[in-house]
């Protein structure tokens, strides 16, 4: 463990510093930690020491890492980045959210399978990796009269996304490097188009906002406005399911009510935004974050240190 009365050392991972690092950095600095900013790529594997090399920690390893990004890339340069992560938390290091974590939601075909095996109502979902085949499904499931939405499995913030149904034609599935994955509509119990955002850590739902669309994708980077939401003790136990059947230490969860007043899980974020749901939510998310990363650290044991 560290000793008593010294200085964290916290590695946040992240390409560049926005509005997310500057508010974990002065949640970190509030209470006594040190951070440095560091870019997966930039690190290496070596022989000396763990094994894993860090910018700006090359005489020691840090107390902890916080995920603020991990960059796209090539096959082989998201698996670095995840060989990184990896290692790091092999190493002892309190890794947060961790590669596992982030391997298992940031995958959606994963993500569908976890939450319903665990029982966690989400939207029916299918994956084909041949594009035959996920061409004669999407045809087949819209002459049924059913709408899909054709997400990317690897995306976020409402990227790439495509309705299929009766009104609009299908695309052509010409991609055999592709996956594609597929999730039942689900209409939004209204008016207009919404869903809701809820924020876990530590396993407990701590703030949730409401996300209107001008369209049915309801990303705020896609132009959603966001307003405040109570969230009733059956959205939160929801959430903190969906949090629990991915295994990850804090998410942001996407939740919809449907119009027969069915409440679905549609999305769960490893490395969720949360600049839009901070200008609604009263608690301080970031420090809200960073307490609970520091409550994590303080029950590891961390063998760099003495």
């Amino acid at each position: 463990m560290t000793k008593a009365g010294s200085v964290l050392h916290v590695a946040l991972v992240a390409d560049e510093c926005g509005w997310h690092c500057e508010r974990l950095t002065r949640a970190f600095a509030e209470r006594a930690c040190r951070i440095t900013r560091v870019a997966l790529v930039a690190c290496e594997f070596g022989a000396a020491g763990h094994g894993v090399i860090l910018p700006g920690f090359r005489r020691a390893p840090p107390d902890g890492v916080f995920i603020r990004g991990v960059p796209a890339g090539s096959l082989q340069s998201v698996v670095f980045c995840l060989d990184v992560l990896h290692a790091l938390g092999e190493s002892g290091i309190l890794v947060y959210n961790d590669a596992r974590m982030i391997e298992r939601s940031v995958d959606k075909t994963m993500t569908s399978f976890l939450l319903r095996r665990a029982g966690v109502p989400t939207p029916p979902a299918w994956s084909f990796a041949q594009a035959d085949r996920a061409r004669e499904f999407a045809a087949r499931r819209v002459r049924s009269g059913a709408t899909l939405v054709w997400k990317p499995v690897f995306g976020s913030q409402g990227k790439g996304l495509r309705l299929l149904g009766r009104d609009a034609p299908l695309p052509d599935f010409e991609d055999p490097d592709q996956v594609y994955y597929f999730q039942e509509f689900i209409e939004s119990r209204g008016p207009g188009f919404s869903d809701f955002r809820v924020f876990v850590i530590g396993g407990r739902a701590v703030a949730g906002m409401e996300r209107i669309g001008a369209t049915w994708i309801n990303n705020v980077a896609n132009g959603a406005s966001c307003r405040g939401a109570t969230i009733s003790a059956e959205m939160a136990a929801l959430a903190e399911r969906a949090v629990a059947a991915i295994g990850m230490f804090y998410a942001g969860v996407d939740l919809i009510h449907d119009r027969q007043g069915r409440w679905w899980v549609t999305e769960v974020n490893s490395i969720p935004a949360w600049r839009g749901l901070q200008g609604v939510a009263t608690p301080n998310i970031a420090a809200c974050i960073v307490e609970d990363f520091l409550r994590l650290h303080g029950d590891r044991k961390c063998p760099h240190k003495s």
